[in-house]
């Protein structure tokens, strides 16, 4: 299917520069520490481990230049102002718990679903708002918000260096296209999608996505034209990598697995029996999936 370009009405979309909203200040949160009995702040030291952090994290990605995962954590309640984002070191010990999310000065994130990085920017499917947020990778700094047309459960995200991000829509089984520019339009939406939910890019350019509904693993080129079709051992799937070599790993938040198909289409499975199994990363430096795990506020690690 080719792109349609949504009518005027429904494509109004808002880029906005939080700068401009917000008098005060962003600031990122920084490693753990404490303040001691002389007043001074000083950090965690070496020899001691925190594990935790999260609350209902729906996804992860990794930061490979400083050897981070980045975990998305929503707000408290639906629609509430208080999401946030923590950096986990490769071992599943926190470093930051509150990065993105330290003050909400200069900040707003609800209820960040999906994420990816891409050329230095750290985007997020802010579910409670619907708005594509993106965040300097560096810093933390909100950079901007787009507003995604419709009502439904915005999803999974994927992302090119050129700025283009990809969003699934779940029950509208639709996935958008959003410029850099922050121009919103369908970049594909029926059959073969059913209810999908993750997006990833490959190595050519292409938009790999899996489907909540079966287990379809469907890549698309650039124009919208269905160029593969693949399918999970088992169905209700929520995240998908793939790697250099072109093998896709898919995570089935419904029945807890982890299939793996290789670059000529062979699936099997690598892992089972973990609950709640969503919207994974790759840790390319230590050679890991790292999968979180919704309501038991925790992540798994898988060695490949």
């Amino acid at each position: 299917m080719k792109k349609m370009l949504l009518t005027l009405a429904s494509s109004f979309c808002v880029v906005v520069h939080t700068s401009l909203l917000f008098a005060q200040d962003f600031s990122a949160g920084g490693p753990l520490g404490a303040t001691n009995q002389a007043g001074t702040f000083v950090p965690m030291s070496d020899n001691v481990k925190v594990y935790g952090s999260f609350h209902f994290t729906e996804s992860c990605t990794f930061d490979p230049e400083r050897n981070l995962i980045l975990s998305m954590n929503r707000g408290n309640d639906a629609g509430s102002d208080d999401g946030y984002v923590s950096l986990i070191n490769p071992d599943g010990s926190v470093h930051t718990s509150k990065w993105i999310g330290a003050t909400r000065d200069g900040l707003e994130l609800r209820d960040p679903i999906g994420s990816a990085i891409s050329n230095g920017i750290l985007y997020t499917a802010d579910n409670g708002s619907r708005h594509l947020r993106s965040f300097d990778l560096e810093t933390g700094e909100p950079m901007t918000s787009i507003s995604i047309p419709g009502s439904g459960f915005i999803n999974g995200v994927a992302a090119t260096a050129a700025g283009t991000a990809y969003l699934s829509d779940t029950p509208g089984g639709i996935i958008y296209e959003i410029s850099a520019d922050g121009d919103v339009s369908v970049f594909t939406q029926g059959a073969p999608l059913n209810s999908p939910n993750g997006v990833a890019m490959d190595n050519d350019g292409n938009i790999v996505v899996v489907n909540i509904g079966d287990a379809a693993v469907i890549t698309y080129d650039p124009n919208g034209e269905v160029v593969k079709q693949e399918s999970a051992i088992e169905g209700g799937n929520d995240g998908v990598v793939v790697l250099e070599n072109g093998t896709k790993y898919v995570s089935s938040v419904r029945f807890g697995s982890v299939s793996r198909i290789d670059s000529s289409g062979n699936a099997q499975l690598i892992a089972r029996g973990i609950p709640s199994a969503a919207s994974m990363c790759y840790d390319s430096r230590q050679r890991q999936l790292v999968i979180p795990m919704n309501p038991h506020y925790a992540m798994a690690f898988i060695p490949l």
